[in-house]
């Protein structure tokens, strides 16, 4: 629970920093980025969570968030391209950017605890 709310904030505040500089078609276009990618990243950590002492399960959950998240940016990319969505770029870069900012919070909130070990 405290990554998702930690996550929720930091792309508030991503979200607030972008908005001067955004038409409104961009500001959209961000939004959107953060509502589709805030709670694919928090399933994915909770799967990581989940398996973090199964060794072949948490690295079959990490594989799978990870090809989940390629596949999501495919998906978005795909749907706004065709649709000719306007905000189409500053969506896409939003979206490759929480993914990877959020992921690079992970490992703050992703420690065993101190009787907790990984097994085989």
């Amino acid at each position: 629970m405290k990554y998702a709310i930690t996550g929720a904030g930091a792309v508030a505040t991503i979200v607030v920093g972008l908005w001067p500089f955004l038409e409104s078609s961009g500001r959209n276009g961000v939004l959107a980025a953060a509502a589709v990618a805030l709670p694919v990243q928090i399933i994915a950590f909770w799967a990581l969570n989940h398996f973090r002492g199964e060794l072949n399960s948490f690295l079959a959950a990490w594989i799978g968030g990870t090809l989940v998240r390629m596949l999501v940016i495919a998906a978005v990319a795909v749907v706004v391209i065709r649709s000719g969505t306007e905000g189409a770029v500053p969506m896409l870069l939003a979206l490759a950017g929480f993914f990877f900012g959020l992921l690079l919070l992970e490992p703050v909130y992703f420690k065993l605890g101190p009787n907790e070990t990984v097994e085989a």
